[in-house]
């Protein structure tokens, strides 16, 4: 049974149970019970995913991409050979990076000494250094890589996951955001949004750390709501539910309204399972870089320790959801509101904006990775490290970068992927080496189906009279980072 075939057997059971309530909850039912979920196309590598996102697009030559030339050629005129027109500022001199490269792990990766951590785990990590973008825009370009589209609109890859594979838990989402503690990214929700999938494939947010990690999960304190007249509330509720189903037979939006209303009340119960850390070892708690007392949530804080314990905790989460079931777990390093930069966006002071970001992030993700491996989750987890696009070799100002669409990192770590170097940038990190045959985000989601067990061109839903996929009609496997 293909995926292209699951709108079409709803349509049928619908039809054929029409006008009645108990074919709304059978369609449902068979959904979450796999009869009406994808086979998988080939063995999988992956059950679970996680997307680290660093909002405000990262330097690739300040953390993981070693350019010799710009130490060389420091403070230098910069010329690449052509016109360059930048996104708010014209080329600058030539700017090294604040922080000395070492090399690290077997193959003597170079890393930044702001993400020293992740030499721990290099050796696990594939580095895609030849990523093209397709604009300078935050949004847009932010757009492109969590649902294959520059523009709103389109499902989540999280949520085309969760279409394709159902949930390996009743009790949590099968899709989770744990966005920045200081707010949202830019586009905010619709980074996770399920679009013309069925509503309940959307990311479903919570804030580790926070007063209320999940809101709305408990109803207020009031003297109102008691047990007889909440129960004759959910009958009421019930009955109408009855009435708006069999006058619709072919709308699946109340079924995905009612399981979100029955994994919240399964959320109740295990959500504060899943998000109680203290239940952790202190020795784990160590790791990941949470101090006893914890940061608190001041949004003003931006130092080392402070992201280290805001990022870690995320980290620490996404470890306890992923070995309950979930699915796909994203997390957020940034924010899109704030002065001065609360995210990667380092128009003016990349060691201000990058420092306590990047070495925060290194902590909490080396621990993660190092977390899963002794557990033996790593091996069927897949981690991808993404970001929007890169920023220019050249200054802005005199600390600054710009934005730079035409080249930047992403690596992926588990599952099958084996470490190394796969694609490189040019002498300065301004564009690919290979120009011709660069990475493309398609290719990266296109691995990462893979790695679940779909083909990427055969997960599609037919909407507003095109077959629409995660991967456009472009995106290769990256399959020569994928162990045999």
């Amino acid at each position: 049974m293909s995926i292209e075939l699951y709108p079409c057997l709803r349509r049928v059971f619908n039809s054929t149970l029409a006008g009645s309530f108990a074919s709304l909850a059978l369609t449902d039912l068979l959904a979450r019970d796999g009869i009406l979920h994808q086979k998988l196309h080939h063995p999988p590598r992956a059950k679970r995913v996680v997307q680290l996102f660093m909002a405000g697009a990262a330097s690739p030559v300040d953390l993981f991409d070693h350019k010799p030339l710009l130490d060389k050629k420091n403070g230098a005129p910069w010329d690449p050979g052509e016109s360059v027109e930048l996104f708010q500022s014209t080329p600058g001199a030539c700017m090294a990076g604040p922080w000395p490269f070492r090399p690290y792990g077997e193959r003597g990766k170079m890393l930044s000494d702001v993400v020293a951590p992740l030499g721990a785990v290099v050796d696990d990590l594939a580095f895609v250094h030849d990523l093209v973008g397709k604009t300078g825009v935050h949004s847009q370009g932010t757009l492109l890589q969590t649902t294959g589209f520059n523009i709103p609109g389109f499902p989540s890859a999280g949520s085309w996951i969760s279409h394709a594979l159902g949930s390996e838990t009743e009790n949590l989402p099968a899709f989770v955001v744990l966005p920045d503690h200081r707010g949202l990214a830019s586009n905010g929700a619709k980074n996770w949004s399920a679009a013309f999938l069925p509503a309940e494939h959307q990311g479903t947010v919570i804030r580790p750390g926070s007063a209320e990690p999940i809101v709305d999960l408990f109803p207020p304190a009031s003297n109102f709501i008691t047990a007889e007249n909440d129960q004759a509330g959910l009958a009421a509720l019930s009955r109408l539910n009855q009435i708006h189903a069999s006058a619709r037979p072919l709308d699946d939006r109340l079924a995905a309204r009612l399981r979100a209303y029955e994994l919240a009340a399964a959320l109740q119960l295990n959500a504060t399972d899943a998000l109680d850390i203290t239940r952790e070892p202190r020795h784990i708690q160590d790791m990941y870089g949470l101090a006893a007392e914890g940061p608190g949530v001041d949004d003003t804080v931006i130092n080392e320790k402070a992201e280290a314990e805001f990022f870690g905790r995320k980290c620490l989460v996404a470890r306890r959801l992923l070995e309950r079931g979930v699915r796909f777990v994203q997390i957020w390093s940034g924010n899109d509101n704030g002065f001065p930069r609360r995210n990667w966006d380092s128009h003016e002071d990349i060691p201000r904006d990058h420092g306590p970001l990047a070495k925060g992030m290194a902590v909490g993700t080396a621990a993660l990775i190092r977390d899963l491996k002794q557990r033996g989750l790593l091996e069927d987890t897949l981690i991808l490290w993404t970001t929007e696009f890169g920023r220019m070799p050249c200054s802005q100002g005199s600390k600054g970068r710009d934005h730079n669409p035409f080249v930047f990192t992403n690596w992926l770590c588990g599952a099958g992927i084996q470490g190394g170097t796969y694609g490189e940038s040019d002498e300065w990190g301004y564009k690919p080496l290979d120009r011709d045959h660069p990475t493309q985000v398609y290719d990266i989601h296109a691995t990462i189906l893979h790695l679940l067990g779909i083909d990427h061109t055969r997960l599609s839903v037919r909407h507003n009279g095109l077959d629409r996929r995660l991967t456009d009609v472009h995106g290769h496997v990256l399959t020569k980072m994928i162990s045999t």
